[in-house]
């Protein structure tokens, strides 16, 4: 195989990851703690899009439970995220490891 083809599947396989991290960042995971009373939801792009949380679970008395809980769910939320890119960029790449690839915003 020459140089040139093996630049050229690179480049398409390029296009195909932006592609894909484009359309990840638009998807959306929801996590909940508490037997559901936080819920959140979190994009591709591990940005919090919404937060709720039932009036059962506050309990001026008890902040330190409300705290956890809404630390619960985001981080559930976040565990979410990275496994839908694990498995999304593994099915694209054929499991082969491309540890630069990340979304805008994720850091990097």
């Amino acid at each position: 195989m020459d140089v040139r083809q093996i630049m050229k599947q690179a480049q398409e396989m390029q296009k195909r990851v932006a592609a894909l991290q484009e359309e990840l960042a638009r998807r959306e995971v929801t996590a909940t703690s508490g037997g559901g009373q936080v819920t959140v939801v979190m994009n591709g792009k591990h940005e919090l899009r919404s937060l709720t949380i039932k009036p059962e679970a506050v309990d001026p008395g008890d902040v330190e439970f409300l705290q956890d809980l809404v630390l619960s769910a985001i981080n559930e939320a976040v565990r979410q995220v990275d496994a839908m890119m694990e498995k999304e960029m593994g099915a694209l790449t054929g499991g082969l490891s491309l540890p630069d690839i990340r979304l805008p915003g994720m850091g990097g």
